[in-house]
């Protein structure tokens, strides 16, 4: 009775606390319906940004946009539009290009272009002037990324810019109606590319410029060229035009006034967020928020899919479009319902167009302030915004957009860079760990080191004061700024203080890059749309105290019976199997769609997948309650549980030998032992060589294609205290092993053969890079490239994923390569790198082994793995590209043509590491060996002999314990 007492008196404090925490947020919460103002800098802050962007003028790119149009500011705007069809080109260079007619529902003819080659039209100019281009095209299937190109006029690049145009594809669900599983949650919908014809003007999708771009041809005859990048494009015809100026709304309400327009009455049409027709990308599919039972459509517990954007529609550029049936003509507000929780201190900016035209100027910059709760706005100032609508079926589309905030986003750009600049250039003088004592007297030593700090300064300081203008308030997101604005002007007072202060000076900069990522980044979170007449009363948008109250004590009680790590079922099947899986939720969804969209119908097989903990397996295996399939699993656990006869041998099934020709030999290696194969690779990510185009052109230096190079290289570097970058782990050590024709184990993995001529040698010179030539033992590499420290080193490929989506400032300025080769006796040069590897594998237990072996070959099929790495990729970006171990599906994720061939190139070179037992010994031992070489000075030759010795006892132990010849 006591017990049931306490329990009682558990759940009451429980209950107590919730209400608590429901009632304090609605004691501040704002009123329910917001009047969404279009905010406008007054005259004195468009002064104040004016003057700011003449200030940076001077200091500019002179190959950039604002430069260009600087240029040409006293040309003219001809009013008059030119077409060229696209079959009419007159010359072509590489690629397969090709004009066909009817395609794709169009009634003429048109060019498909490749994702590579370049293709020229001739235009006859009557009137020189600056002009906008278009052009109509469809977006032919090829890796679901955005369409590349170059522009060319006259064969040449007419602004920096103009080296990288996109052109959208367009996404939307697979299905019309969001399905559910076996467990009543709702599934993500997948997103298809639905491509059709699209007429679209040439404009920055950065979102810096608003209006498309404009450029200047002579009278005459030119050329204008468009050179492939990546992925293939129908062209029907190009258009050389003037852009139409946008009215404001006053002259479009004095133009609804004078045609006599009236506002509706009593009408109200609700379109669903999630129910979006149309989007830019594959990321933007509908989403799940729980966070207030006002959401539509609500349940307690189960997941529905009620809302659309979030984190995942914050990229410039990107829109969704919506399809609104309108019962009569006349004029209408719109409003929406939506969540702006994760920009605290700035706004997220849309723009909003109605049948792919901006009904007004101002519909160009809508801002959605910071607010953790639901909001619903009303596009308008006091008053709202009227838009004529005619009868029937129209499409609103809200785009993504940095509106106000896009100038500072430049500037800011341009400081970054010239900050590290200097930064790097006091580095080459001081290196990065000066002599606090002493003076290097660099305000005389750098040209304009104080003028340039004080002028950053300044610039610095104005687009912070001018961003808290716009904002009203001083937040998180100009604290940054000011710091750094502190510590330039205390520098500039005293100097002599800067080598002191290089870490700190260093952390702000890099801060300032941070700042550059958070603010460019517009995240927008919509449950529903509104069209309605004036006047009209609108849903609330929170829910109210009891409908939070209850929400909240029936999320609580299920916490109890959900099972969150199972993803469901659509659809049982007479065959089943269970498959774990490790990483994040999102993969698991992604994969389960998979599952139930192409596996299970094709075989009649259903899968159980269950999201668990990494280090799960090994005590489930043993306990005999592990699954039938592990994915995922690391590269030492094939071998390891495949000696213990606790993982199948592949190679017992007939087809084996089709199967392992999907994949290099070098990523099916590290699975094979005593004639078995007891994994089957996922990824296989190898090292490749990163270098920053801009510095090494200024040190006159190109990237090394041999170690002899390299050492002259690091000579170089060093002279102005820069670093290679060769990182210390067992993969440096097989480059040099492997291009000296080196291996790790001989006499079939009986012993190691660290102890032979070749690779004691190579010992040797991989601990002199530490030694005698000093480089760093740890580095943040990813940082100190993008500062510039480090501005050449070895890497894992997917480094590129994170340099693309978090060095953005450097965008352009670096590439990578091939790893520099050893030269042989023939005068041939190696490359050889080794990869490291993740795997599925087949657990022993398994009843249905045949159905398990139809799943993992699903898995690592073509078709399959191009599907998981797109959609990975669609889901969380860039930063997230797929590194298959499938070599035909590689070729099919999308990657730029030049980058893939660079990958391509490389992956030639590629050798895996094998497994053997005993082997984990290998690598300990090994680093133990160089840290007594680096740290304590032993004789490399001793000091590796002596780990050896641990190592061959080791594999001898292990080979006795499993009954293995030793």
């Amino acid at each position: 009775m006591n017990i049931a007492k306490k329990k009682t008196t558990i759940i009451l404090v429980v209950l107590a606390i919730m209400v608590l925490t429901l009632c304090l947020p609605n004691l501040t919460l704002a009123k329910k319906v917001n009047m969404l103002s279009v905010v406008k800098a007054d005259d004195s802050e468009r002064v104040r940004l004016s003057d700011l962007l003449q200030a940076i003028s001077e200091y500019s790119d002179e190959n950039d946009y604002d430069q260009y149009l600087k240029t040409y500011s006293n040309s003219n705007r001809p009013n008059r539009t030119i077409r060229i069809e696209g079959e009419e080109y007159i010359e072509t260079k590489g690629g397969n290009f090709e004009i066909v007619d009817n395609y794709m529902g169009l009634n003429e003819e048109a060019v498909l272009t490749p994702e590579s080659g370049t293709i020229s039209w001739k235009i006859r100019i009557e009137e020189a002037g600056l002009y906008n281009i278009r052009i109509h095209y469809f977006p032919v299937e090829g890796k679901s990324a955005a369409i590349e190109r170059a522009i060319l006029i006259n064969g040449k690049t007419p602004f920096k810019e103009a080296e990288l145009v996109l052109f959208d594809r367009v996404w939307g669900n697979r299905d019309a109606e969001i399905k559910r599983d076996d467990r009543g949650n709702d599934l993500r919908p997948l997103q298809v590319e639905k491509p059709t014809w699209i007429l679209a003007p040439i404009v920055d999708k950065t979102s810096y410029y608003e209006e498309p771009y404009l450029f200047y041809f002579d009278k005459g005859d030119q050329i204008i060229s468009l050179v492939s990048l990546r992925e293939p494009m129908a062209i029907d015809y190009i258009e050389l035009y003037r852009e139409e100026q946008i009215k404001t709304y006053e002259q479009v309400k004095k133009t609804y006034e004078e045609e006599g327009l009236k506002p509706t009455q009593n009408h109200l049409i609700m379109v669903q967020a999630e129910s979006a027709i149309a989007k830019s990308s594959p990321t933007l599919y509908p989403i799940s928020d729980r966070s207030s039972p006002s959401v539509i459509p609500y349940h307690v517990s189960k997941i529905r899919m009620n809302a659309i954007g979030g984190y995942n529609w914050r990229l410039p550029g990107q829109w969704i479009e919506w399809k609104v049936e309108v019962p009569e003509d006349g004029l209408y507000c719109i409003a929406l319902k939506r969540k702006q929780d994760q920009l605290r201190g700035i706004y997220a900016t849309r723009s909003l167009m109605i049948d792919g035209k901006y009904p007004f100027e101002e519909m160009k910059r809508i801002r959605f302030n910071f607010n953790r709760q639901w909001q619903m706005d009303v596009l308008g100032d006091e008053e709202p915004y009227l838009f004529y609508l005619t009868k029937g079926t129209h499409r609103i589309r809200l785009i993504v957009t940095l509106g106000d905030i896009a100038p500072l986003i430049k500037i800011i750009e341009n400081s970054v860079l010239k900050l590290n600049e200097v930064y790097r250039k006091v580095v080459m003088i001081t290196s990065t760990n000066p002599d606090p004592y002493r003076d290097y007297q660099l305000e005389k030593r750098i040209p304009n080191l104080l003028e340039t700090l004080s002028e950053q300064a300044e610039i610095i300081q104005k687009v912070a004061d001018y961003l808290l203008q716009l904002t009203g308030e001083k937040s998180d997101k100009v604290v940054p700024l000011y710091n750094l604005v502190t510590q330039l002007q205390d520098i500039v007072k005293r100097p002599e203080t800067l080598p002191r202060r290089l870490d700190t000076f260093k952390v702000n900069v890099g801060a300032l890059g941070t700042w550059l990522l958070t603010v460019k980044e517009q995240p927008l979170t919509l449950d529903y749309l509104i069209v309605f007449s004036p006047g009209q009363k609108l849903p609330n948008a929170e829910a109210s105290f009891w409908q939070r109250l209850k929400h909240e004590i029936g999320s609580y009680f299920a916490s109890y019976v959900e099972d969150y790590s199972i993803v469901g079922n659509v659809g049982e099947t007479d065959r089943s199997i269970t498959v774990w899986i490790t990483t994040g939720r999102d993969q698991a969804q992604t994969i389960k769609a998979m599952i139930d969209d192409t596996f299970t119908p094709e075989k009649n097989i259903s899968v159980k997948l269950r999201l668990v903990p990494s280090n799960i397996l090994l005590p489930a295996t043993l306990a005999g309650q592990g699954p039938d399939v592990a994915m995922q699993v690391g590269e030492d656990i094939p071998v390891n549980y495949g000696m213990r006869n606790a993982v199948v041998d592949l190679t017992q099934f007939e087809d084996f030998e089709e199967v392992a020709s999907r994949f290099h030999e070098s990523a099916l290696l590290p699975y094979r032992y005593e004639g078995g194969v007891y994994g089957l690779p996922e990824q296989q990510v190898f090292p490749v060589l990163f270098y920053r185009k801009d510095i090494l052109e200024e040190l006159d230096l190109e990237p090394p294609k041999t170690w002899d190079e390299v050492y002259y290289m690091i000579a170089v570097l060093k002279k102005h205290n820069l670093d290679f970058y060769l990182p210390v782990d067992m993969s440096a050590y097989a480059i040099l092993l492997y291009q000296n024709g080196g291996e790790f184990y001989a006499d079939g993995g009986k012993r190691s053969a660290l102890d032979s001529e070749i690779a004691i040698d190579v010992f040797r010179r991989w601990t002199q890079f530490y030694t005698n030539y000093k480089l760093p033992l740890q580095a943040d590499f990813v940082n100190r490239f993008r500062t510039g420290e480090i501005p050449i080193g070895i890497a894992p490929y997917n480094t590129y994923n994170t340099l693309v989506v978090f060095a953005p400032e450097i965008k352009g300025l670096w590439d990578f390569t091939v790893v520099p080769g050893t030269v042989q006796s023939d005068g041939t040069v190696r490359h050889d790198v080794a990869s490291s590897t993740s795997a599925i594998v087949m657990i022993k237990n398994t009843k249905d082994k045949e159905a398990a072996w139809e799943f993992m070959k699903w898995w690592t099929d073509k078709e399959t793995q191009v599907r998981f790495g797109r959609e990975m990729e669609a889901l969380m970006g860039e930063a997230a590209r797929y590194p298959t171990a499938n070599v035909e599906a590689l070729e099919e994720l999308p990657w730029p043509v030049k980058d893939y061939q660079n990958l391509k190139e490389q992956w030639k070179w590629v050798r895996g590491i094998p497994q053997v037992p005993g082997g984990y010994f290998t690598g300990r031992h090994l680093d133990n060996a160089f840290r007594k070489v680096v740290n304590s000075g032993e004789n490399y030759r001793e000091a590796l002999l002596d780990h050896v010795i641990y190592i061959n006892d080791e594999i001898k132990i292990k080979r006795q314990e499993f009954n293995l010849p030793y």
